[in-house]
């Protein structure tokens, strides 16, 4: 299981809104750290699994993948979001 998945369900985060954060992570990725660091999980979980996230970028793929969410979809919508910041 992807580790960052693993660090949302052992912290009791909902499925729906775990959807919902990799849905922000390929589309806002600050704005989705904004709401990660807001959902109380300890540091010392949170921390390791972000330098994961920082030096290996497909694991946010690879999660979006496993909980079975439109992988196309999210990259054109972050494909938009660039374009805007442009």
């Amino acid at each position: 299981m992807n580790p960052i998945i693993q660090v949302l369900q052992a912290n009791n985060i909902a499925q729906a809104q775990i959807n919902d954060i990799f849905t922000e992570l390929t589309t806002n990725p600050l704005m989705a750290m904004n709401t990660i660091a807001s959902l109380g999980i300890p540091q010392e979980q949170l921390q390791p699994v972000m330098m994961q996230v920082m030096t290996n970028p497909g694991l946010i793929k690879e999660a979006v993948q496993e909980l079975g969410l439109d992988v196309e979809a999210m990259e054109k919508a972050k494909q938009a979001f660039q374009q805007e910041k442009e």
